[in-house]
């Protein structure tokens, strides 16, 4: 079952590309939709491998500027070093991901290379990374390269500074943000905030039934009519944030 959904994520990602090559994109800029993650993290490989690939199922991807930023929770120590939170080997795929990603700059042809790798993440059997590369028919060369030289420690470097430059700054992984603005728990979704930030017209046919403006005036309506908006704006503020959660 996990190999035929495999090829079918496949078969979408690539029907995509062509996809969003003639989709129309009028009258407004692709939405940047960013996700900072780090590759043991089992809440990345599952937002990539069960919610994020679906950006490609549709028309959604026409207007959806895609980056994934393989670093996460990494600190940098005093000699240079990059020590990640789940050990040596996080670090290893980070790098490796990062490689992929420089390698084949297109986000349609890297992503099946990183969703094949989560997807041994998500299964835990993730030291069978390479198998992803004849999985995929792939030309190992160029990521084998990369982390085997200094241009996958330089690139997962500027994947620090670009992480560690976040306002407002990360607090965990996976970190979905939207046009400068993070998710924070919501970054399941994504997509409704995709739809509701772009300013084309017409929206792609994957909008049609997702409006974030929608369900928000929907729970304030709600809230407002039992705490009163006094009680919202102070002491209750805990009480309705959990009940934010409870109702998405």
């Amino acid at each position: 079952m996990d190999a035929l959904r495999f090829l079918l994520v496949l078969s979408i990602i690539s029907s995509s590309s062509s996809a969003a090559a003639t989709a129309a994109v009028n009258g407004g800029e692709k939405v940047a939709l960013e996700l900072y993650y780090e590759t043991l993290c089992p809440y990345c490989s599952n937002l990539i491998v069960n919610y994020l690939y679906k950006i490609f199922e549709s028309d959604l991807i026409s207007i959806t500027d895609l980056k994934l930023i393989p670093y996460g929770n990494a600190k940098i120590k005093s000699n240079g070093t990059i020590v990640c939170q789940h050990g040596k080997y996080e670090c290893i795929l980070n790098t490796v991901e990062a490689c992929a990603i420089d390698a084949w700059p297109d986000v349609n042809d890297h992503f099946p290379f990183i969703y094949c790798v989560e997807s041994l993440v998500y299964h835990n059997n993730y030291t069978y990374w390479e198998t992803c590369f004849e999985k995929l028919g792939l030309d190992a060369t160029p990521v084998i390269d990369c982390y085997n030289s200094d241009r996958g420690t330089e690139i997962e470097l500027r994947y620090a500074a670009q992480t560690n430059a976040l306002e407002p700054p990360h607090t965990y992984v996976p970190w979905v943000v939207v046009d400068g603005q993070p998710l924070y728990d919501d970054y399941r979704n994504f997509k409704s905030y995709i739809c509701e930030a772009y300013k084309g017209t017409p929206k792609p046919s994957a909008c049609s039934k997702s409006s974030i403006g929608s369900i928000r005036k929907m729970k304030m309506d709600l809230l407002n009519s039992l705490f009163g908006q006094e009680s919202f704006e102070s002491k209750f503020s805990r009480v309705l944030s959990a009940i934010f959660s409870w109702l998405q």
